[in-house]
């Protein structure tokens, strides 16, 4: 009788342990890109340039005028108007995007000579500013976000870090920012959202694969 029970216990306890699902854990999916729209908004540090780019053409083709209300956005589609807000003072000033950059840590936007002009930004040279997006092109095509690991003016020099970050990441490509010399810039990759360029940002930055800054930027056609 005792052996029955011993048997009978432990067929229980064998059962018991066959009918408990192992449970998995799953990460959760990463949160999704936030989508620009007329409304967003974006605070960092503003800062305005003119000569020598004044009379060169800009990203978009057009040849900047220092004394047009427009400026240079990393990721913002070309054509997009925005509302910039000088948190120091309050003043305001509406922009177009026709350019990119600016390319310097902690930067959000580079003002025309106008543009700083019309919110007092051209002594101190900087603002701390808050952007409004106004309202989108509406052609702006699908997004493709790259890395800008560095600008060069030798061609040379340019192509030597194009082929190496090519070799490391499979993708690497010269835009030439067209002047007097001109400047020939080394975008890495080729993302759908700007999430996925920041990894790959933070990726070349831990392999030690820039030099200097690295900037999440639109590729544009």
């Amino acid at each position: 009788m005792r052996r029955v029970l011993v048997i009978a216990t432990m067929l229980a306890v064998l059962f018991a342990g066959c009918g408990r699902k192992k449970r998995v854990r799953v990460a959760p999916p990463p949160a999704p890109a936030p989508t620009v729209t007329a409304g967003s908004t974006e605070e960092g540090i503003a800062s305005w340039y003119g000569h020598p780019y004044h009379g060169r053409p800009a990203a978009n083709g057009e040849i900047y005028d220092m004394e047009k209300l427009t400026a240079a956005h990393r990721t913002l589609p070309l054509g997009t108007w925005v509302r910039v807000e000088s948190l120091e003072n309050h003043k305001t000033v509406d922009v177009r995007i026709n350019d990119r950059g600016p390319f310097h840590e902690g930067r959000v936007i580079d003002l025309s000579h106008a543009a700083a002009k019309a919110i007092d930004m051209i002594g101190p040279g900087t603002a701390r500013v808050r952007l409004e997006v106004i309202s989108l092109p509406a052609a702006a095509g699908p997004a493709l976000f790259a890395v800008q690991v560095g600008a060069f003016r030798d061609k040379s020099n340019a192509e030597r870090l194009r082929h190496e970050m090519e070799v490391k990441y499979g993708a690497a490509r010269l835009v030439l920012r067209p002047g007097d010399p001109p400047l020939w810039r080394v975008l890495v990759g080729s993302e759908p959202t700007q999430a996925g360029a920041g990894s790959l940002r933070e990726r070349i930055k831990s392999d030690g694969g820039s030099n200097g800054a690295a900037f999440v930027v639109r590729v544009d056609s």
